[in-house]
């Protein structure tokens, strides 16, 4: 018995460390990828020089290249990643569906639409990441109100009401696309469409980094109340959980995570539905490690997918593109697998 338990705490310690040490080396690791090459030293050297008091022989271009270029790119992917991966774990438990995913609401074609017409006016690259992060919580603000005017099942009701409302912005940017001028603007809104971190600077980071600390946070910090959502109303109600308010919450927080994260990198898919799954199968259901395994892998992945994005070919790949080429794939081999329940 003395045996079973020491064996149990030594693999959650491994996997513990292991989870927090994988987005820690491939963020020092990314900045050493790309075009321009920048050694490890170098990297150490331009970081410490920073905060503390020494002299170095650096070239300007590699602080350009560290703090200005790679820095905010490195800490967007991880914050997009983790914010979509959390957010589908959240949802998935939230509306015992495992196949539910991060956009279901119809965030991203809300936030897409409130992009598409930002670029379509010619506005700045701010005020098109604030357009979309708008556009996208007001998609959700009409699925939920939808939801509330219709009778039936609550859940049913607001994913079939997301759906309505995912299909109705992604009719209105076919609308803007169709206006758009095929020469410049066309492309410049189907290439943000595709997803990509390629625009993103300090600006980008200070915009995100306040409602993901607020979303993260407090999904955290709820993590055994959708351990009950997940049980169904009924459950939850006999415990004590107000579902409604407690839905409400959730959804609150994974809509602004979401937003957040699409405004800056436009429509990427796959990580909200397939991360949460592999989490889930490396440390099971209970949303309490859940949730922290989703954000780990989730920033892990979606760096490691723009190290490969920006780096593989000479034109850069869209993250999109690539998700979905690795995604599909990936839930296909856990779906074959399968793992003992998933709430």
């Amino acid at each position: 018995m003395n045996r079973r338990i020491n064996r149990e705490t030594i693999r959650n310690i491994s996997l513990t460390t292991t989870l927090i040490l994988l987005p820690i080396l491939l963020f020092f690791g990314s900045f050493m990828i790309g075009r321009y090459p920048v050694s490890p030293m170098e990297v150490i050297l331009a970081i410490v020089s920073v905060f503390a008091p020494i002299t170095t022989n650096l070239d300007s271009t590699i602080y350009t290249v560290v703090w200005d270029i790679r820095l905010p790119r490195i800490i967007s992917a991880m914050i997009v990643g983790a914010a979509l991966s959390i957010s589908g774990a959240a949802f998935q438990g939230t509306f015992q569906n495992p196949l539910v995913s991060p956009d279901i609401l119809g965030v991203s074609s809300g936030a897409g639409f409130g992009a598409a017409i930002a670029i379509l006016f010619s506005f700045s690259a701010v005020m098109i990441q604030a357009t979309a992060f708008l556009f996208g919580l007001v998609a959700v603000i009409l699925t939920y109100s939808l939801s509330k005017k219709l009778r039936g099942n609550t859940i049913l009701v607001m994913v079939l009401g997301g759906i309505a409302i995912a299909a109705l912005f992604s009719a209105l940017i076919s609308c803007i696309k169709y206006l758009a001028d095929p020469d410049s603007k066309l492309p410049e809104i189907v290439y943000w469409l595709m997803g990509s971190l390629s625009a993103v600077n300090s600006n980008s980071v200070l915009m995100i980094i306040g409602p993901a600390l607020i979303g993260f946070t407090a999904l955290l910090l709820i993590g055994w109340r959708i351990n009950v959502l997940s049980m169904g109303d009924d459950e939850a109600r006999s415990m004590g959980v107000n579902t409604e308010k407690m839905r409400l919450l959730v959804i609150f927080c994974c809509t602004f995570l979401t937003a957040s994260a699409v405004s800056i990198s436009g429509i990427i898919g796959w990580v909200g539905l397939v991360i949460p799954h592999a989490a889930r199968m490396i440390v099971g259901p209970d949303h309490r490690k859940l949730l922290p395994a989703s954000i780990s892998l989730g920033a892990t992945f979606l760096l490691l997918v723009d190290d490969v994005c920006r780096t593989a070919t000479s034109i850069e790949i869209p993250l999109g593109i690539l998700t979905a080429i690795i995604g599909a794939p990936v839930f296909i081999y856990l779906l074959q697998k399968g793992y003992e329940g998933w709430s």
